[in-house]
């Protein structure tokens, strides 16, 4: 009894002293607080609860009461208000995703966005040296999308985000160098990763073009990793994963819309989007239209903040093509400003375009075609040649026509050519071609800005090696002239696509570059696609300031080409008359004999040529203590040697040196991430022992 009085009084005293406090607070007001929701308990509920704001102090808080269920949420456009509860149309200005939340800004990194960067077990290389540091290496915001490292550490850029339901991952990317490593997987919080092999291996993209890539995310934690690693091992130039628009799906709601980005705008509430200003007009963040620049003295491009001032017309605003041959046989130089124009032609020192029309002779049809009597030239038909100035003529009995393509002479892009342009930001260069014929080279052209891709492809349905006994290791070759004349960081880079799979770069050339030559070598007979892809900058410019810096190709020549031209003929085997047969191919180690077109084995001991059948002099003598294999296709030592001197005969026997000695490569990868070794046997003597791909 003494207790429950105690209790009793004590808590009297205490609503007593507590209710004299309060009583000088006022009552809460709207302003004063805000609503929140409580965390879901096991049942799936949650409390919609009232909850002061910072340096408020007030009594009378409403109660609370029960919110929407977990899983509950408002359509694309709307959010959530949680004072009533409802779904609510975003203003005009604004976006939703309803589900969902977008990055699609990256002037810097987004709260929530971590990197991690860690050394890959393999980079370090025989000696066991590891590069300097990587605490310099990161995924960088390049303002529309982020970029990722360019050097041999593995960059990781990681997101957490916890959803109440199943829901989904997606992002646009630009992935073109397979000497670059890179995967996107999903780990839970017990770093138990979810994301199954078909979705962690990102695809290459086609063409330079930014690709989707989309992953569904499970209830609960869900850490997201983007990760990169540079492959260096033999290669000069490695080009970065670009990144924009990551949106994940399954948030539980939305309790507020996001204002538009600069350069956007919605002008209706309710948008899931928001649209992007068109050309020569600006937008702030949160805009519901877009500005007019100033029409005479400003511009922009799309999606611009801000308008910028039109410069005065240079050289650098102009370009030239050659119009096509005409039935006189000539061509005319037309002048053009590059669009869309920028410069303005009223102010002082302005240039003004140059007169076009000037006539000047067509150079003549490259080495295969003929001029029909038109203004365009024709491909030789099969079994004939021509050196592009003459009619064509019919190859000789005994001799076969080789075929290949000669490209010398650019007065129209021939038909298996074709140009582009391409930008990593807009993913197009606004109609402009990448490249322009200049009579005797091809030169790349304008392009929309500095750090467009200015893109030449050529392509090849097959190759088809000649009908000589050569023991070829090629199909085919593909050799061109070229010279870069730059100022800046420019780079030529030489692409070769195989059955339409990956494009992966072969060669690359930065800055000034004096003519020269190159040769690939064709190891299999498939479909090509060959691309010359010229970058003046891949600094991002506001004007262009690098027109003046070109490639120049003179020739590009490829030979054995299926369903090819020929400029000339050379000698074939002739097959049996009574089966009316003409040429025919010669066995392996055969050449073709000048005198009686047939096929002839070489010698003992001497290997065929790869790159000429015809007549004796192909068969190549073994150097001393070697002897040739069974298809005279290489050499070889048995490990003993005799020599002759003072007519006794001296044997020597080199066994004991015929061990196979080993040597391994550093790892490579495939496009796919899988690690390969080369490994080399090595013998002084023996059939010889070829390498293999571990």
């Amino acid at each position: 009894m003494g207790l429950f009085c105690w209790t009793g009084c004590f808590a009297l005293c205490l609503q007593l002293v507590l209710g004299t406090a309060l009583s000088h607070l006022p009552a809460c007001n709207e302003g004063d607080f805000h609503y929140e929701y409580t965390e879901c308990d096991s049942t799936g509920s949650r409390w919609r609860v009232a909850v002061p704001n910072l340096e408020k102090q007030c009594v009378g808080l409403p109660d609370p009461v029960k919110g929407k269920d977990c899983t509950f949420s408002c359509d694309s456009g709307q959010f959530l208000d949680i004072k009533t509860q409802s779904c609510t149309e975003c203003a005009a200005g604004t976006y939703s995703l309803g589900t969902g939340i977008k990055f699609d800004e990256w002037d810097e990194m987004p709260s929530g966005f971590s990197n991690v960067a860690t050394f890959m077990e393999t980079t370090a290389d025989f000696s066991g040296n590891r590069p300097d540091s990587c605490d310099n290496s990161s995924w960088i915001p390049r303002g529309n999308y982020i970029e990722s490292n360019r050097d041999d550490c593995t960059v990781s850029l990681i997101y957490a985000v916890h959803l109440k339901k199943a829901g989904s991952v997606s992002f646009d990317y630009q992935y073109v160098d397979n000497n670059m490593f890179f995967e996107f997987f999903i780990q839970n919080d017990q770093c138990q990763e979810t994301s199954s092999a078909s979705e962690k291996w990102v695809k290459l993209s086609e063409n330079s073009e930014w690709m989707h890539h989309s992953v569904a995310l499970k209830s609960g934690t869900n850490i997201l990793y983007w990760r990169t690693t540079g492959i260096l091992l033999g290669s000069k130039v490695v080009k970065p994963v670009l990144i924009k628009n990551i949106t994940i799906e399954g948030v539980a709601y939305t309790s507020e819309c996001f204002p538009c980005k600069p350069g956007t705008y919605s002008d209706t509430p309710g948008s899931s989007f928001c649209k992007i200003c068109p050309r020569n007009t600006y937008s702030d963040k949160g805009a519901r239209e877009c500005n007019k620049c100033k029409q005479d003295t400003q511009y922009s491009d799309e999606g611009a903040s801000k308008c910028l001032d039109r410069p005065p017309c240079s050289n650098k605003d102009t370009f030239q093509i050659h119009t096509p041959c005409d039935n006189e046989g000539k061509t005319q130089v037309i002048y053009k400003w590059i669009e869309p124009k920028i410069c303005r032609e009223d102010m002082p020192d302005a240039m003004k375009l140059p007169a076009s029309g000037t006539k000047e002779d067509c150079p003549p049809c490259n080495p295969g075609f003929y001029s029909n009597g038109t203004s365009t030239c024709s491909p030789c038909p099969f079994g004939t040649f021509s050196d592009g100035m003459q009619e064509c003529k019919p190859c000789a009995a005994g001799t076969e026509p080789i075929l290949g393509f000669e490209y010398k002479w650019w007065n129209v892009l021939p038909a298996n050519m074709k140009t582009s342009c391409f930008n990593v930001g807009n993913s197009k260069c606004d109609g402009m071609n990448g490249w322009e014929v200049a009579g005797d080279h091809v030169q790349s052209g304008a392009g929309g800005s500095d750090n467009d891709y200015l893109l030449l492809n050529l392509h090849i349905p097959g190759f088809k090696p000649p009908t000589s006994g050569a023991n070829v290791a090629e199909m085919g070759r593909i050799t061109f002239v070229f010279e870069t004349i730059c100022s800046a960081d420019c780079v030529l880079y030489f692409m070769v696509d195989v059955n339409r799979k990956t494009t992966s770069v072969v060669e690359s050339w930065g800055g000034n570059r004096e003519k020269q030559s190159y040769t690939h070598i064709i190891a299999k007979n498939a479909t090509y696609m060959f691309t010359w892809a010229f970058q003046r900058t891949n600094q991002a410019q506001d004007s262009r300031r690098l027109v003046n810096d070109v490639v120049k190709i003179y020739s590009i020549t490829a030979t054995n080409v299926m369903d090819g031209v020929a400029s000339s003929c050379r000698l074939c085997a002739m097959g049996s008359q009574q089966f009316g047969s003409s040429c025919v191919p010669c066995p392996a180690g055969h050449y073709i004999d000048k005198e009686s077109s047939t096929c002839k084995e070489c010698p003992p001991n001497t290997y065929l040529s790869p790159h000429q059948g015809n007549g004796k002099e192909s068969c190549i003598p073994c150097g001393p203590a070697s002897r040739s294999n069974k298809d005279h296709s290489a050499c070889y030592s048995d490990c003993t040697f005799s020599y002759m001197h003072e007519n006794q005969s001296l044997i020597y026997n080199f066994n004991n040196l015929s061990s196979v000695g080993t040597l391994i490569n550093g790892p490579s990868f495939t496009s796919k991430g899988t690690k390969y070794f080369h490994l080399f046997n090595i013998s002084l003597c023996g059939n010889g022992v070829s390498s293999q791909v571990l």
